[in-house]
C-alpha cells in the first residue's frame, strides 16, 4: 500500500513518502513484466491523482519509472470498470456495486443487461481518515452527507450489493473467522445486510486488536476497518439491500473485460474454468462430453432434470470428475475436494463451490466417506442439493468403472430409468465389463434412485 490518498483531502498534494512508494513499485513492475515477456501493459491513475494539485507531476513520474503511458479515469468511469469487473465475475448479478478504495467510493447499479449510471464521491478509506481528522464522530457525518447525494442508493433497496476494494475484504475476512465460517474464500462470500450491519457496528465500537484474525490484515489496512465498516454500515442503512456480497473482482478486471471481444465477454466464466481443468487434468478430456451426455440421460429419465443445481453445474461437476486421478489412491476425494474449493472459480457462489467439491469428494472416497473439511462444506448445502451432490458422485462411481475415464464406451453402455427400474445396458463385446463390482455399485445408484436394477442387452 503506498497510501497516495492518504493526505489529499487536507494538503491537496499527494505526500511526498506516498509518491517514492509507488514509485518504486512501479520500478519493480517494470522489471518483472519484462522479466515475464508481457505483450500489452495497460495503467490506470484513480482518485487520489485526480484530485490532487502534484497528480500531474507524479503521473508523469510514474510513466517514466513504468515505460508506459497512465491513463487518469475519472470517478464515472471508473465506477463503470467496477461494474463491469463484477459482471464478468458473477452468474446473472443484479444489484449495486459499490467499489471502496483508497481515495473515493465509487456505486454503480448492475444487472445482467449491463451497468448504469456511476457516480464517485471521496469517501475511500484515506480519504475518510483525513477529512475526518481521524474522528468516527465527524467521518460519520461526513458519509452521510455525502451519501444523501447518490440515487443509486435508491437502486440497492431489496437487491444484492457487491462490495469491492481492500478494506471491505479485509471486515469480510474478519467476519468469517468470528463466524467459523468453513470456506476460505472471499470472492463470492454472502451475508444477509442485516448480519453484516452488526458486525460492522461490532468493528466501529471494538478494540481491534481483540478481534479474532486481526492478524491476517496488513497493519497499514487496519486503521482503516472502521472508516470502511462506517460506509457499509451507513449504505445498509440507507440502501436496505437484500445481502452483500464480496467481489474480489474490480476495476482491474473491469479493464480486461471491456477489451475482450463481445462473444467472449458472454461465456460462462465457471464452465470455461472447468473446460480449462479438464484439459489440463483428465485423463482423456474427451471423456466429460460423454459423461456430461451419459449423466443427463439418467437425470432426464428420472424426472430430475429440472430440479436444481442448473445444468451449467452439472455441466461442471461433469468437467471436474477426473481431476484427482493422478494422486496416491488414498488422498483423491481429499485432494480433490480442497482443489476445487479454494480454486480461483468465478462465476458461482459459495454453496455451488460446496457442491462441486461434495461431489468429486464422494465419487473418489465413496458415497458414505466424511471428514472434517466435508462434513464443514456440507454445512453450506441445503438437504437437497447434498443429496443430488451425493447422487451425482453415485454416477461417476459407476461411469468411471466401466471407462476407466477413457472415451468412446459410455456412449455404448447407455443407462436409463424405465418405470421402476435403473437398466444399464451392454453390447455383446462390452458385456464382461458388468463385472460384480459394476453391479454393486448400480445397485447404490439406484437405490438413491429409488429403483432396482436391470442389466440387459442392446
Amino acid at each position: 500500500m503506498a497510501g497516495l490518498g492518504r493526505q489529499v483531502a487536507t494538503t491537496g498534494r499527494l505526500a511526498s513518502d506516498a509518491i517514492e512508494r509507488a514509485i518504486a513499485a512501479l520500478v519493480r513492475f517494470r522489471i518483472l513484466c519484462e522479466a515475464m515477456q508481457v505483450g500489452k501493459v495497460h495503467v490506470i491513475a484513480t482518485a487520489a491523482a485526480r484530485y490532487a494539485s502534484n497528480g500531474p507531476e507524479f503521473i508523469a513520474r510514474a510513466e517514466e519509472a513504468i515505460g508506459h503511458p497512465i491513463e487518469l479515469i475519472s470517478g464515472d468511469r471508473e465506477a463503470v470498470l467496477s461494474g463491469l469487473g463484477v459482471i464478468s465475475g458473477f452468474d446473472n448479478p443484479d444489484g449495486v456495486v459499490g467499489d471502496l478504495g483508497g481515495g473515493s467510493l465509487e456505486l454503480i447499479a448492475i444487472s445482467k443487461d449491463g451497468v448504469g449510471e456511476g457516480a464517485s464521491v471521496p469517501l475511500g478509506g484515506l480519504a475518510l481518515l483525513d477529512r475526518s481528522k481521524n474522528s468516527l464522530k465527524l467521518a460519520e457525518k461526513i458519509v452521510k452527507d455525502e451519501l444523501d447525494k447518490l440515487p443509486q442508493i435508491a437502486a440497492m433497496k431489496g437487491r444484492d450489493f457487491y462490495a469491492v476494494g481492500g478494506t471491505w475484504r479485509a471486515l469480510a475476512t474478519l467476519h468469517q473467522h468470528q463466524a467459523n465460517y468453513p470456506l476460505n474464500v472471499m470472492h463470492g462470500y454472502t451475508l444477509p445486510a442485516r448480519d453484516v450491519a452488526e458486525f460492522v457496528k461490532l468493528v466501529e465500537r471494538a478494540d481491534l486488536a481483540g478481534l479474532e484474525a486481526i492478524e491476517s490484515v496488513s497493519s497499514a489496512r487496519r486503521p482503516l476497518l472502521a472508516y470502511g465498516a462506517l460506509v457499509l454500515d451507513e449504505l445498509i442503512k440507507r440502501g436496505k439491500p437484500r445481502s452483500v456480497i464480496i467481489s474480489a473482482q474490480g476495476v482491474r478486471e473491469g479493464l480486461l473485460h471491456e477489451q475482450l471481444p463481445a462473444k467472449e465477454r458472454l461465456a460462462d466464466p465457471l464452465l470455461r474454468a472447468a473446460r480449462d481443468y479438464n484439459h489440463l487434468r483428465a485423463r482423456d478430456p474427451r471423456h466429460a462430453a460423454e459423461l456430461i451426455s451419459w449423466c443427463r440421460t439418467i437425470l432426464e429419465s428420472a424426472g430430475l432434470s429440472e430440479d436444481e443445481p442448473s445444468s451449467r453445474m452439472i455441466e461442471s461437476v461433469c468437467l471436474l470428475s477426473d481431476i484427482g486421478w493422478r494422486a496416491h489412491p488414498d488422498y483423491r476425494g481429499e485432494q480433490s475436494m480442497n482443489v476445487i474449493a479454494h480454486a480461483y472459480f468465478t462465476g458461482i457462489d459459495h454453496a455451488g463451490r460446496a457442491f462441486l467439491a461434495l461431489a468429486i469428494f464422494h465419487r473418489y472416497a465413496g458415497l458414505k466417506s466424511s471428514s472434517p473439511a466435508a462434513a464443514a462444506l456440507r454445512a453450506l448445502l441445503a438437504p437437497p442439493i447434498l443429496d443430488r451432490a451425493i447422487l451425482m458422485a453415485a454416477i461417476f462411481r459407476v461411469a468411471y468403472l466401466l471407462s476407466a475415464g477413457m472415451s468412446g464406451l459410455l456412449p455404448r453402455m447407455p443407462a436409463t430409468c424405465v418405470d421402476g427400474r435403473l437398466i444399464l445396458r451392454f453390447p455383446d463385446d462390452l458385456r464382461p465389463l458388468a463385472s460384480d463390482r459394476v453391479v454393486g455399485r448400480l445397485k447404490q445408484l439406484a437405490k438413491l434412485l429409488g429403483r432396482e436394477v436391470e442389466i440387459a442387452s442392446i
